[in-house]
């Protein structure tokens, strides 16, 4: 069955199941590039290094912000053309996206490493913590091309319908990544710069592999040099698709920001590294739904494009179960082992321990409603609808966690920071539902007036 046809033809959940399952495996592989590099510096460099990277992460963000922003805006408009068969125009759309995300990239890291200490310092550095994350930093930022071209350039390798090669792209970088920090950091006696150039080593190599999948490999889809031309409505598009999850990271960047200058004010460093590793844990919780995310979306676009509405319905409500089912197994994890997984980052650092420890308690306590909220959010960018996508995924970064971060501190102190996550989460998932239970209704009534006019056409 033709790569791209088969989203259209195929049962649902054996779709969901064949680009899913790839796409939970690379993305938890994936995440391995930040968990892996702070169980290194935690036991290797100590709760400073923790802290460095922790202070840093809004820039690392803000670099997969912009991936993002043409990655995955590229992908949803490339599923929907390939459904409406009109491979040519996903080959532009492909083109496109590449020369922005080399461009775009580029200028991060020349700006970046000019005003990297001002940043820094505006995020909340210490004098203890600035030489940890400017060290790991200036090294991440010049490899930013690298981790742009392979994070979005292989979300149209699953696109064309090839997951598997886009796990390859995930599992090779991080696995080497995993190699190289033992030996860097403990060998070599690199430490934090260690880290840093293991990172930017292994996603060369990602970015590498992407490119020649598109330029020599078996793709569907082939990068030619006429299409390399930037063209402003496709652009346009790109960005209008793209602006969800880049808003989202956008968010999830200034939020970073926010809560690590909370956390300096009523907690200190010990507050900074414990909430690395607790991010740390909810990353390796939420990739998979990540995953989930980046498998169900091709099958909802093409489908959409396609008018075959029952498929979109029954895709979305699998990506919901699945997702939901992660996040159960992640909660269960965090109320019966909190103090093992902190342990895993540092077992020396008893303060480190006992904070982490109480922080999961309290940080996660609404997990289980997260998966939800996600997958149904990530269904409008799925179906072209970015304004609703941009609106249900800053509910939680933005309209509820920014408010909840400015007060709920003045009165509870560092609980206070802690238990601004979990009322977020609440209060988006109640506001995702009502919107999802709206959009069903109306899929409902587009799928019975298509079904319909196609009675009355065999008529």
């Amino acid at each position: 069955m033709d790569q791209s046809k088969q989203l259209g033809e195929e049962k649902v959940f054996k779709l969901l199941l064949k680009f899913s399952i790839p796409a939970i495996i690379g993305m938890l592989v994936n995440a391995l590039y930040n968990v892996v590099d702070r169980i290194f510096i935690g036991n290797g460099v100590g709760s400073l290094g923790l802290a460095g990277i922790t202070i840093g992460f809004p820039i690392m963000l803000f670099i997969m912000a912009c991936g993002m922003l043409i990655g995955l805006g590229a992908n949803a408009l490339i599923s929907i053309r390939l459904g409406e068969g009109r491979k040519e125009e996903a080959e532009k759309i492909l083109a496109n996206a590449l020369v922005l995300l080399i461009g775009i990239s580029l200028t991060i890291s020349v700006v970046g490493s000019i005003f990297l200490e001002p940043l820094l310092r505006v995020f909340g550095a210490s004098a203890a913590v600035m030489p940890y994350a400017k060290e790991y930093l200036q090294i991440i930022l010049w490899g930013a091309v690298f981790q742009s071209i392979g994070f979005g350039m292989n979300n149209f390798i699953r696109a064309e319908g090839n997951p598997k090669v886009a796990m390859c792209t995930m599992l090779i970088g991080a696995l080497l990544n995993t190699a190289l920090d033992p030996l860097f950091i403990f060998v070599f006696n690199w430490g934090i710069r260690g880290a840093a150039l293991a990172t930017i080593i292994s996603q060369a190599v990602s970015s590498a592999w992407v490119l020649y999948h598109f330029l020599g490999g078996r793709s569907t889809l082939k990068i030619r040099a006429a299409n390399l031309k930037l063209d402003f409505e496709v652009i346009n598009k790109i960005v209008a698709l793209g602006s969800a999850p880049f808003a989202m990271q956008i968010a999830a960047s200034f939020l970073n920001v926010l809560m690590n200058k909370s956390l300096t004010t009523y907690g200190g460093d010990i507050a900074i590294s414990g909430m690395g590793v607790i991010t740390s844990i909810m990353t390796l919780i939420l990739m998979p739904i990540f995953g989930i995310n980046q498998g169900v979306q091709p099958i909802i676009g093409y489908n959409y494009g396609a008018r075959k509405f029952d498929r979109v319905k029954e895709a979305l409500k699998l990506g919901i179960l699945g997702a939901t089912i992660i996040v159960m197994i992640g909660f269960v994890g965090t109320r019966l082992f909190p103090q093992q997984m902190v342990a895993f980052f540092n077992r020396e650092d008893a303060e480190l321990i006992a904070f982490g420890t109480q922080a999961i308690k309290i940080f996660m306590v609404f997990l289980p409603m997260i998966g939800f909220q996600i997958v149904s959010a990530s269904y409008f960018q799925a179906i072209g609808k970015p304004k609703q996508a941009a609106f249900l995924t800053l509910s939680r970064q933005v309209i509820f966690l920014i408010p909840a971060l400015l007060i709920l501190p003045k009165i509870f102190g560092l609980e206070g920071v802690l238990m601004a996550g979990p009322l977020a989460d609440l209060l988006s998932s109640i506001l995702t539902g009502i919107w999802i239970t709206m959009e069903l209704k109306n899929l409902g009534r587009q799928h019975q007036a298509s079904f319909g006019f196609n009675e009355r056409f065999s008529n």
